[in-house]
C-alpha cells in the first residue's frame, strides 16, 4: 500500500507564475522610473553647468572692466604727478 503523502504531488501554484510576472513588471516599471529620474538629473546638471559657465563669463567680464578702469586711473595718477612735477619746477 502506498503512503497517503506519496500519492499527493502538489502542482505549482497558479499564483506563482502571476507573482513572477507581476514582480517582473514592477521591476521594469522601477527601472523605467529610475531611467526617467536619471535623465531629469542629467538635464538639471546640464542646466546648472550652463549657469555656472555664464557666471564665470560674467565674472571674467567684470574683472576685465575693472582692470581697464584701473589702467585709466593709473594713467590719470601719472598725469597728475607729471603736472605737479612741472608746477614744482616752475615755482623754483
Amino acid at each position: 500500500m502506498k503512503s497517503p503523502t506519496a500519492a499527493r504531488v502538489c502542482p505549482p501554484e497558479p499564483s506563482s507564475a502571476f507573482s513572477r510576472s507581476f514582480s517582473e513588471q514592477r521591476l521594469r516599471e522601477a527601472g523605467e522610473t529610475a531611467r526617467a529620474a536619471a535623465e531629469e538629473a542629467r538635464v538639471a546638471a546640464e542646466e546648472a553647468r550652463h549657469a555656472a559657465i555664464g557666471a564665470v563669463q560674467a565674472t571674467a567680464d567684470t574683472l576685465n572692466a575693472t582692470f581697464e578702469n584701473m589702467k585709466i586711473v593709473e594713467e590719470m595718477r601719472r598725469t597728475l604727478r607729471d603736472i605737479r612735477l612741472v608746477n614744482k619746477l616752475d615755482s623754483n
